[in-house]
């Protein structure tokens, strides 16, 4: 399995709405960051559902390292 790849040493915060689900990009080769466009295949690892309970700003962790995922836990600090 590949290891991810740091998209960014900081979070994407993006508006979700109440309902709608987003494909987290796990692997950090998206395009599309912080969602995935299917460039995680071959590499072992996949991308996570986050179903939106709300209307609000989400945070979305772009270091991949984070141990709260797919939600920002502050582990970009550190790298």
């Amino acid at each position: 399995m590949a290891e991810p790849v740091i998209a960014q040493k900081e979070p994407y915060g993006i508006e979700v709405e109440a309902g709608n689900e987003y494909w987290w990009c796990a692997c950090g080769r998206s395009g599309s960051q912080p969602f995935c466009d299917g460039s995680h295949k071959g590499t072992g690892l996949a991308p996570m559902q986050y179903e939106a309970k709300a209307d609000r700003t989400i945070w979305f962790c772009g270091c991949k390292s984070t141990s709260n995922k797919p939600v920002c836990d502050g582990t970009h600090n550190d790298l």
